[in-house]
This record gives C-alpha cells, structure tokens and sequence, in this order.
C-alpha cells in the first residue's frame, strides 16, 4: 500500500511540475522556434561523451565485482548497466535498477549471490563520494557567484545536506562494520537494515583500498562527462553557456533529482535549470528548458538501448519483476541474518 501511495505521490508531483514548466502558450511558443533553429548536430559529441562515461562506471563495476570474485567481461558489464540505467528511469515503484542489477549478476554467478549484491551497493557508494568530490570542487571555485542569489543559495544548501547526510550514512555503515556492531543496533533505528547491508560491504570490502581507490578515481571523470553532455545541449541552442557554467549548475541538479520527489526527475529538473541559469546567467526560460530537456534526452536514448538489450536476453535469464525484486530482498534479509551473526555474507 506504502509503495502504490508512493508512485502516485511521485506522478503527482511529475504532472504538477510538467504543469508548471510548459503552462505558458508564449514560452512555448518561443522553445519551439528555438528548436527549430538549433544545430543539431552538437547532440552526437552529446551521446558519445554519456557513454564515455557509461563506459567508465562498466570498468568500475568491473574492478568492484572482482573483488568479490566474479569476473564478467566488459561488454556483459556494460549491458547489464544500460539495462539497469532502462528499468531506473522507465519503470515506476520499486523495481529500480540496482535490483536488476544484482538479479542478473546473480544468474551470471549463482555461487556468489551475496557478493553480487554488495558490489552494487559499494558501486552507488562510490559514485556518491565521487559526486560529492566534483561538486565540492565546482561550487568552491563558482562559490561568490552560488552565494549572489537566493535559489543557488538555497541549491548548494539542498545538495550539501543531501550529499552530506548520505556521506553521514556511509561513515555510520563503515563504523557499525568496522567495530562489528550490527548486532547492537536497535531495529527501531531508521534505515536499519540499509545500514546493515552497508556494513557487510564495508566489512567485505576492507582490505580492498586498492580496488576502490581505483574505482573512485573512475568515477570522477565519469560525473565530469556525463555532466559535459547538458553543455552540448547548450550548444545546439546557441545559449553562449560555457562548461564551466554548465558544471556550475550540475552539482545541484543531480544531487536533487537523485531523490525519488518526480518520475525520473522529470519537471524537477527543467525547474531547476531555469531558475539557476536564469540567476546566474540570465538565460532564458525557453532556451533553459531545452538544455534541460536534451541533456536528460540523450540519457532517455541510451536507456532505451539498455531496453533492447533487455528484449535480446534468453528467456532463461529473465524472470517477472516482482520475483526479481523477491529474490533480491531475500537475499539482502540472508546478508543481514550472516552480519549481526558475525558470519561472513553467502
């Protein structure tokens, strides 16, 4: 019941924005000829440079997954990404695409279940800690002009919170794992099990530095690239944004749409494009929604691709979703069960 409330919260919220964004004939009016006159052709740099960045969170999962022991080659990495970037940004509810995910790796090494989950876990952790690198990075060097207005104000206030709790989370995990507290936690705290898990990944990846020391360092020119995509969509519509505009926007953007308020961010981010850029650099609403929109396009293309390949896949390989998300969830109760038991997670 939750979990329906939820979606119909989220589509809700999608519809309102939406609503907001395109409310006025005028504006419209004038994106539709700024879509005509754009070029383009600055749309193809666009894609190439997300899957650049694609490619480098495939070898980052690469190097996570083998320290756990499942080797998958590199074309089976970047599939299984595309497919899990399709069911995150196309499937309402719960099904996201970290459980398709750990499904499938699952299927690819039947023996290793409990590593295929945590490697999923220990990838988001370090493609957070990596956007909250750049972002620290860009919003240091354009701080004086975030700190002229209210809305880039209230922005960088929005994303540090959200990137601070969830940096808060991860010491929290790494803490309970490092002192073997998991089985000292009250049931009642918020998030217990999602600290549990965390804590056998933590646990597991320990003696790993090496590994995800590497796998951070993929991560930052990852969030750099699929970041420069937004610019050439600047470009294709003549905004004269530069990528240090562009990268001063993206922080905030992607740490606020990051939470489940629209459906795939949709509404959410357009807002946000207008109101920052319109701030900072005076562009206008028409032009501001467009970056927007082609930016998150060239990511709605890409999933669509993880979609057909998703079609591709032996039936075998394939189950309802429901009974992936089963399957998940009751490994992830067993890895909770092995953690506040002092077992090592199976």
């Amino acid at each position: 019941m939750k979990r329906h409330l939820a979606t119909a919260l989220q589509a809700a919220v999608t519809i309102c924005l939406l609503w907001w964004i395109f409310r006025n004939p005028a504006q419209n009016q004038k994106m539709l000829e700024a879509l005509g006159e754009a070029d383009a052709w600055w749309l193809l740099p666009g894609l190439v440079a997300l899957l650049c960045g694609l490619l480098l969170q495939a070898q980052r999962w690469i190097i996570l997954l083998r320290v756990q022991g499942i080797f998958i080659g590199y074309l089976r990495s970047l599939r299984i990404l595309l497919v899990g970037m399709f069911f995150n940004l196309f499937l309402l509810g719960s099904t996201g695409g970290d459980i398709i995910k750990i499904f499938l790796i699952m299927r690819e090494a039947p023996e290793k279940k409990a590593g295929a989950f945590l490697s999923v876990f220990i990838d988001r952790v370090v493609g957070v800690l990596a956007l909250a690198a750049v972002s620290a990075v860009v919003i240091l060097l354009r701080w004086d002009d975030l700190m002229a207005h209210n809305v880039t104000r209230y922005g960088v206030a929005t994303a540090g919170a959200i990137l601070g709790g969830s940096i808060g989370f991860i010491v929290a995990a790494w803490f309970t794992g490092r002192f073997n507290l998991a089985s000292k936690l009250p049931r009642w705290l918020p998030a217990h099990d999602k600290l549990v898990e965390a804590a056998g990944a933590f646990v597991e990846y320990a003696r790993a530095g090496g590994a995800v020391g590497k796998a951070f360092l993929l991560s930052l020119p990852a969030h750099i690239l699929m970041f420069s995509t937004f610019w050439f969509g600047a470009k294709a519509f003549e905004s004269g944004l530069n990528l240090l505009s562009i990268y001063c926007v993206m922080p905030i953007v992607a740490t606020v749409t990051a939470l489940p308020i629209s459906i795939g961010g949709a509404g959410l981010r357009e807002g946000l494009f207008i109101e920052i850029l319109g701030a900072l650099y005076s562009t206008p609403e028409p032009v501001a929604t467009l970056v927007s929109l082609s930016g998150f396009m060239m990511q709605v293309f890409w999933s669509l691709v993880g979609g057909a390949v998703y079609l591709g896949y032996r039936s075998s390989q394939k189950a309802p979703l429901a009974d992936m998300e089963a399957s998940v969830a009751e490994l992830g109760h067993g890895i909770e069960r092995d953690i506040e038991q002092g077992r090592r997670p199976e």
